[in-house]
This record gives structure tokens, sequence and C-alpha cells, in this order.
């Protein structure tokens, strides 16, 4: 019993030193953060002629409409602060230039930040001009502030090792004020709810504090405070993002199996013969002509998404399953035309991805984009400060990989 108990608070202690001494899932993290800023910047580009008409001041929801709803449901947007298309105008260029940023990794803990005022912005403007895919790009861009996720695959990573500090240079503090000044500006005015208020003025108070420790006590005591506190927001947002791809799966597989328009295929079907979800019109006859390919599909997809999240508990079979999601999801995007909603959903999935097989894939692109550049290839960029080191055993260790639970 007394042994019981000892190798109980052993591995307790264990599991608090590793969640609260590094930032888990650092490829993992990259990619997310890749993979959902260029969605939401592609989109963006995509429906740049059409910005007025879905976000803006040409839009059949109008500016009283979105407020009214806003009222109710105390959901965040900044432009409800103007009417003018100006406002408008400024809004979606600097949700463009964070999306830029983010997927670049520059400057990440102030782009994360803006990156998610456009997107709740945009998308609390016209809340019914979303799909599926919108939703998951709304709830990761919140938990992607929590997050270190610019370890690796980023411009503050090579800043770091080039200076010595991802928070050198004077673009930072500059960038921090202006933030500073636009919240000091709208609790003013008062634009936020108390929430909201409270969320940016601790990001900005904590982002403060990070930068003037790391300038002028990067190894004190303070510092150590600092990187435990960030680690431990790191993982839960990891967690959280992990939670949210296996509900997502869990309940959508559930709610398949309790109707009939699965079991009896007629879910796949007709959406092949619509013309708004048919961009290919003989490939979609072609498939819906095969009795055999739609039940295939059909059973196949409502058995992936109900057997996922228990997969998660065996390795090899957790990364079957994440290749037959994908593929899915890329299938979607070309016979149903939702491109965006598969891009996130793709992106969503990659916080599942081995270690090991990210870390060849960034040799990978490194070795590719050193033998094009004129500039001839260029030296691999070393780890982040977790122990970790390529593998090259083809199904890595899983104790590299990223918890559920």
């Amino acid at each position: 019993m007394v042994e019981g108990v000892r190798r109980a608070r052993t591995a307790l202690a264990g599991a608090v030193a590793r969640v609260s001494g590094q930032a888990l899932g650092p490829y993992q993290s990259a990619v997310v953060r890749i993979g959902f800023a260029g969605t939401w910047l592609f989109f963006l580009l995509r429906e740049f002629p059409h910005r007025a008409e879905l976000y803006g001041p040409d839009g059949p929801w109008s500016q009283e409409l979105a407020e009214r709803l806003l009222d109710s449901n105390g959901a965040f947007t900044v432009l409800t602060w103007s009417a003018s298309k100006l406002w408008f105008e400024t809004v979606y260029a600097v949700a463009v230039l964070a999306s830029v940023g983010l997927l670049l990794g520059w400057r990440t803990r102030a782009t994360s930040v803006v990156f998610m005022v456009g997107v709740l912005s945009l998308q609390n403007r016209s809340v019914f001009m979303g799909d599926g895919g919108d939703n998951v790009i709304h709830l990761v861009a919140i938990y992607l502030v929590l997050t270190r996720c610019a370890q690796v695959w980023s411009l503050d990573a090579r800043r770091a090792r080039t200076r010595g500090s991802a928070t050198a240079g004077a673009a930072g503090p500059v960038l921090w004020g202006v933030l500073g000044a636009v919240l000091a500006h709208g609790a003013a005015a008062g634009r936020f709810s108390h929430g909201w208020l409270a969320a940016f003025a601790a990001v900005w108070v904590l982002s403060g504090l990070w930068w003037l420790v790391d300038r002028h006590e990067p190894e004190g005591e303070g510092r150590a405070v600092l990187d435990v506190l960030a680690n431990v927001l790191h993982n839960a947002g990891m967690f959280v993002i992990m939670a949210e791809v296996c509900l997502i799966y869990a309940t959508a597989g559930w709610y398949k199996i309790q109707g009939s328009r699965w079991q009896d295929g007629t879910a796949l079907y007709y959406p092949l013969g619509l013309d708004y979800f048919t961009p290919w019109p003989t490939l979609s006859a072609l498939l819906a002509g095969s009795g055999t390919l739609v039940m295939l599909l059909s059973y196949g997809t409502v058995a992936v998404q109900v057997a996922f999240p228990f997969a998660l508990f065996n390795r090899r079979l957790k990364n079957v399953l994440l290749v037959l999601m994908m593929l899915e999801h890329a299938g979607i995007a070309v016979l149903l035309g939702l491109p965006f909603f598969s891009l996130a959903m793709i992106a969503a999935d990659a916080v599942f991805l081995p270690t090991g097989f990210l870390v060849r894939l960034g040799t990978g692109v490194v070795a590719l984009w050193g033998r094009w550049s004129p500039a001839g290839p260029s030296p691999a960029p070393p780890l982040p400060e977790t122990g970790l080191r390529p593998d090259p055993d083809p199904d890595p260790d899983p104790a590299l990989e990223p918890r559920t639970g």
C-alpha cells in the first residue's frame, strides 16, 4: 500500500514537472499555427472582391442587426465600433496582415492576438456567412493565443538563434504600444465587455512583463516563473485543441449513427447531385452512380469518426485513421467544393501528427529549398529546448508526441 502511494506520488510529480517544465508538441503547435493562418489568409484573399457584401456595410446583415444580435449574445467584434467604410477596410487589411505575420511566425505573441481579433470581428459581424470550418477557425484562433506556437518554423525562432532572444529588436515594443493604445481607446469608449477587457488587459500586461524580464533578467528567477506559466498555458491550449478535435469527430460520428440518412447512403448521394456542391459534375455523377462506392464511403466515414477518439490509445491505429480522415477532407474539398472547410479540418487534425514525421518533413523542406535556392542549402535549424532529437525510427517514441490526457 505504501509502495503504491509512493509510486503514485512519483508519477504525479513527474507529470507536473513535464507539463510545467517544457512546452510539449512544438512541431504540432507550429503546423497548427501555419495551417490555420494559411487557411484564413487564403479565405480573405479569395473573398476580397466580395468582402463588403460578406462582412461590410454592403451586406444584407446590416450594422443595426449586428448590434442587436451582439447585445443579446455578448460576442466580440471591432467592426461595430464604426459604420464607416474606411474602418471596415482597415480592419480587413489588418486581418490579412495578421494572418501573414502568424503564418511566418513574426512577433507571434502579438500577431496571434491580432489574428484572433480579426477572426472574431469578421465572423461575429455576419454570423450567417460561415460553416463548420469557420467555427473551427473561430475556436482555434482563441486557443492559439495561449500556445507557444513559434518555437520552430518561424521568424521568431530564427531571431532567437541569431540574436539570442525572440523579443530582440524595436518592432515588438512598437507593436505592443499600438495595441495598448487601441485597448485604452476601446476601454475609455466602453467598447469592451468586462470579460474581454480583462482578457486583453491580462495579455498586454503579461507580454510587457515578459519583454522586461527577457531584456533585463534573462537568466533570473522571474524568467523561470514566466517560463513555467507560459508552458502550462501552452500545454493547456494544446490539450484543448486536441479535445476539440475529438469532440468534433465523436459528436459527428454518433449523430450519424442515430439517423437513417447515413445508413442508406442518401446523406452522401444527394449532395453529389446538387449544383451548389458539384464543381466537377462528371466526377460527382461517376461517384453517385456507384452504389458500392457510396456505401463504402458512407460507412467508412462513420466508422472512422466514431473510432478516432478511441484510437488515440493505440499509436499505430491513430496514425492510420489520421491519414484516412485527411484523405476524406481532401475528397470533400474536391468533390463538394469546400476547400476552406477541408483545410481547417486538416489543420486541426495535424495536432495529432507524429513528431518524427514532422521533423523529417521539416528537414525535407529545408533540403528542397536549399536545392532550388540560388544561395545554396541552408543549415537545418536546431530543435527547441524540449529534449527532442530526430529519430531514425519511422515509428517515433510515444513520449515525444502530445498526449490527450
